[in-house]
């Protein structure tokens, strides 16, 4: 049977923190479904970049569909988590579902994988990051340490079935793990 890996994002997602992932996992074979905070949407992706600002510039990116809602989800039907960065994780949190499904990854040890800004989201279930070490951009460093995380620096991290990364362009070490770490639940 072919392993079910669920993307939770919204708009404003990192085009490739989503994109990477989701084809990545279908090159595998595995199912993916992409959910977002309302049914069945054409998200909005941004590409961000570091040019000759301080902090990062924001354009525009493609577009992806969500193939569900989050209060459609049902986590106990999926293998592994995704969650990418972007500024979505700062608003998808906030979704009265978001918490119940995050946590269901956590509980059952499940495959998470997270990078950039996504640590932010992950502040709504502080019970299941307490004492866990992490990477996440940078900026995001106060809210995972408020959280009770331990931020690590380094553009890659594994902390058991937490994957996490720095920005998109650690995608390639984050996947191989993710896949691995799939493969063998």
């Amino acid at each position: 049977m072919s392993k079910k890996v669920l993307i939770l994002t919204g708009d404003a997602v990192e085009a490739l923190e989503v994109y990477y992932p989701y084809y990545r996992c279908l090159e595998e074979g595995f199912e993916v479904t992409i959910a977002s905070p309302t049914d069945k949407k054409v998200l909005h992706t941004v590409v961000h970049d570091f040019e000759d600002w301080q902090t990062f510039t924001e354009k525009r990116g493609y577009q992806v569909e969500a193939h569900a809602s989050f209060e459609q989800i049902n986590p106990e039907e999926y293998d592994a988590l995704i969650i990418p960065g972007g500024r979505a994780p700062e608003h998808i949190r906030m979704h009265k579902d978001f918490p119940r499904i995050a946590r269901h990854f956590f509980q059952q040890d499940k495959p998470i994988m997270i990078l950039c800004h996504a640590s932010v989201a992950l502040t709504v279930i502080a019970d299941q990051i307490k004492g866990r070490q992490m990477t996440a951009y940078i900026a995001c460093r106060p809210e995972v340490e408020a959280a009770g995380a331990t931020y690590v620096e380094t553009r890659f991290h594994v902390d058991r079935n937490l994957i996490s990364g720095h920005a998109w362009n650690d995608l390639p070490q984050l996947m191989k793990e993710f896949i691995k770490q799939v493969q063998a639940s």
